[in-house]
């Protein structure tokens, strides 16, 4: 025999004939007025379900709603408060920067005042060359405001470069730690001179450059005493404090002592500058 096919009703056509029955049965209970009994019971057992599924579903939707605003308004707020913390940090950023500049401003002043014999004029590094050092630097002052090739340039506390070439707006200055730099210098506890020479490869291992020549017959000079530029140099001003030793060591031939000094400019940090407006010739005049 042929198996008949079983049609499955879909739950929603069932779902749609039991609420027009309880909705007849509801006319019906209205309109003769009859309650209690099985067609209360069935009203009860009919409605109540579904009064709750559909107060749930409700109850659900409108705390779906809420949860969304909720969300957007959190989203909202989250939103204004890192602008408002980007805002802080920025604003924080700038301050530490405006701190630092002024600082630095400061050393120039104290520099300058240390320096007051000497008429000098800040300007502000904008370059450098290609050398992690700033053996070679740029500066944003030139011959429109009186700067002049040989003039030499301080910071930090001392001596820092010569500059070597000038255009109307900028110059170029060769730093003290440049290999090819030579200055003729003086250890101030015994008042002998020497040449201090820059050095690119002892700044990178030790932070330090070389001095020779130390004619220091009474073995005085020490570990820790500062050297400054001598009288007898060419191109440097006298009195520009370079560095302190930090080795010393006598010569093969007895006569001499060389070792090495540790410059007081920070060559990996320029960012402000003063230049003496003097010429070596002119002061000497």
């Amino acid at each position: 025999m042929p198996v008949r096919n079983k049609r499955n009703i879909p739950s929603r056509y069932i779902l749609f004939a039991l609420t027009t029955v309880a909705i007849l049965l509801l006319f019906f209970s209205y309109a003769t007025g009859f309650s209690g009994g099985v067609f209360e019971e069935a009203a009860a057992y009919i409605f109540v379900p579904m009064e709750k599924g559909i107060t749930f579903v409700s109850n659900a939707a409108a705390e779906s709603s809420k949860d969304r605003e909720a969300k957007v308004v959190l989203q909202k707020e989250n939103a204004e408060l890192q602008s408002q913390v980007e805002q802080l940090r920025e604003d924080n950023t700038q301050a530490k920067l405006e701190q630092d500049e002024l600082q630095r401003l400061r050393s120039l002043l104290e520099l300058k005042d240390t320096y007051s014999n000497y008429e000098t004029t800040g300007a502000h590094v904008i370059a450098r060359g290609e050398s992690n050092w700033f053996n070679t630097f740029t500066i944003d002052k030139g011959s429109a405001d009186g700067i002049e090739r040989s003039m030499n340039v301080i910071a930090n506390g001392g001596l820092c470069g010569i500059v070597t070439s000038v255009g109307k707006h900028s110059s170029t200055v060769r730093a003290l730690i440049d290999d090819t730099n030579n200055v003729s210098a003086m250890v101030v506890s015994t008042q002998d001179n020497c040449i201090v020479s820059g050095s690119l490869q002892g700044m990178t291992e030790e932070n330090t450059i070389t001095f020779a020549n130390l004619q220091d017959t009474d073995g005085k000079a020490a570990v820790g005493d500062p050297v400054v530029t001598s009288n007898i140099s060419s191109e440097y001003v006298p009195g520009l404090l370079i560095g302190y030793l930090t080795s010393i060591e006598a010569d093969s031939n007895n006569l001499t002592k060389s070792g090495t000094l540790t410059p007081v400019c920070d060559f990996r940090h320029l960012s402000e500058v003063l230049v003496i407006k003097q010429l070596k010739e002119t002061s000497d005049e």
